[in-house]
């Protein structure tokens, strides 16, 4: 759902079912502060709506912080914990002009995924946790429906595997292998990982909108 700010005329985007079905949800405006009301129009004829009259309790803005992501920017998920492997990683998504929200722990990815899709995720598959077959973040993002799953892009950081190696990356359900040792060159392994991501999915997603199911 597309939301402007009444007040600034900011422009922010929410995922729909975030929204609680059937009645209204209020949040603070993060730019200016004004409150906003969106959802289900009160039932009733038109008139002065009381705040008693809304039920805002399933919202809680302490518990998502990061519902609203500006329209215009692309945005990334970085889970690396090692700084040194961690800076080379965001330079390089700097320069190609994302957002960028880096995660400590795995419960905190999984926080931010669950009211956001990303459109780039670089998580270490040794990320919060000394078992790479338990990865909280690869688990969750395996098991996400695939109409959700194929607008993310994901890179698994990886000491045992080589770079770009498809046939790895296919069996651990990420798009990208980088191994830990080519990190300084992540810009462009990166670059020519979403190149040919975009290409294979080009043809698919136009006869979405041809048919009128995107």
């Amino acid at each position: 759902m597309n939301i402007a700010c009444t007040n600034c005329q900011s422009q922010f985007k929410i995922a729909d079912d975030k929204i609680p079905p059937g009645q209204p949800a209020s949040f603070l405006c993060p730019k200016c502060q004004t409150r906003i009301t969106v959802g289900a129009e009160p039932s009733g004829p038109a008139g002065k709506v009381s705040l008693k009259d809304i039920d805002t309790s399933s919202y809680n803005p302490a518990d998502r912080p990061f519902d609203f992501i500006e329209e215009e920017g692309k945005t990334a998920l970085v889970c690396e914990a090692n700084p040194l492997l961690r800076k080379p990683i965001i330079e390089a998504l700097e320069l190609m002009e994302y957002q960028i929200t880096v995660c400590d722990t795995a419960r905190e990815a999984l926080k931010r995924m669950r009211y956001h899709v990303y459109d780039v995720v670089v998580v270490d598959e040794n990320f919060d946790t000394d078992n790479p077959e338990a990865n909280g973040v690869l688990i969750y993002m395996e098991r996400l429906g695939m109409a959700t799953r194929r607008n993310m892009f994901v890179a698994m950081i990886s000491s045992r595997h080589r770079t770009m190696d498809n046939m790895t990356a296919f069996l651990k359900s990420v798009n990208l292998i980088i191994n830990s040792k080519n990190i300084e060159d992540t810009g462009k392994i990166l670059s020519r990982g979403l190149t040919e991501y975009m290409a294979f999915y080009r043809v698919f997603r136009d006869k979405l909108k041809e048919t009128g199911r995107a």
